[in-house]
């Protein structure tokens, strides 16, 4: 992706992330980020800025859309509220001669570190324990859900992404987002299924969502849950 920036008619500026794909149309998403366009490889600077420019006022009223309903980030201290699986869990720091691991005891996620009032050393060792955690889950209910679709489970790898929760490729390759962990076990399971969903169909065709239907028949519900819940998922 790189960073571009589209200068409206009045002399307003939207800056955005271009990714050029081997797709017919342009394709425009409002993430954490900010606009996200995905364009054809082949297309000329020129007619995307035309497709932009008539597409501004969209583009604008989601973004505003977007400021209004942003999430208040994490402060890495003690008694912050964090999410697991869809629940509410309270981050409980204290100060201890050696820096420890995370560990999760009913719904408190305990540290103790040398410096708890360092906030980039928190956040460090709450991210390790997610990824941990993610990991783990994502793994088992990646092989329970392919089994269940009848093919090979495929190999799994976290992903940092902020504009996509999952991914496969053509190699059959899945990647999943850490944060998605912080979500209910159902739309996790929404995530996985979508994925391996491309095992069968590399595209987003009719085939591909009667594939998706018969795996996870309520897609559709489960689909708006995960983009209204986004921007709590995003304050890590």
């Amino acid at each position: 992706m790189t960073n571009q920036v589209l200068t409206l008619a009045n002399g307003e500026t939207i800056s955005y992330l271009l990714e050029r794909r081997l797709r017919r149309t342009v394709g425009l998403k409002i993430t954490q980020e900010g606009l996200v366009v995905h364009a054809p490889k082949r297309i000329f600077e020129f007619q995307l800025n035309q497709i932009l420019q008539e597409k501004s006022n969209w583009i604008l009223n989601k973004l505003k859309a977007r400021e209004a309903n942003q999430v208040e980030k994490i402060q890495w201290a003690d008694g912050d509220h964090l999410l697991y699986l869809g629940n509410d869990i309270q981050l409980n720091v204290t100060q201890s001669k050696t820096n420890k691991a995370a560990k999760l005891e009913q719904n408190t996620l305990k540290l103790a570190c040398l410096q708890p009032n360092n906030h980039a050393l928190i956040s460090r060792k709450v991210i390790q324990w997610y990824k941990k955690q993610a990991a783990l889950d994502f793994g088992r209910r990646l092989e329970i859900l392919a089994t269940k679709l009848g093919v090979t489970t495929p190999p799994l790898t976290l992903s940092n992404a902020q504009s996509r929760w999952g991914s496969c490729n053509s190699h059959g390759n899945v990647r999943l987002s850490w944060r998605l962990l912080q979500a209910p076990p159902h739309i996790i399971n929404y995530v996985i299924c979508h994925e391996l969903a491309h095992l069968k169909q590399m595209n987003h065709s009719a085939k591909f969502y009667a594939v998706l239907e018969n795996l996870f028949p309520n897609y559709k519900v489960v689909e708006k849950e995960l983009k209204a819940l986004s921007p709590h998922l995003h304050r890590i």
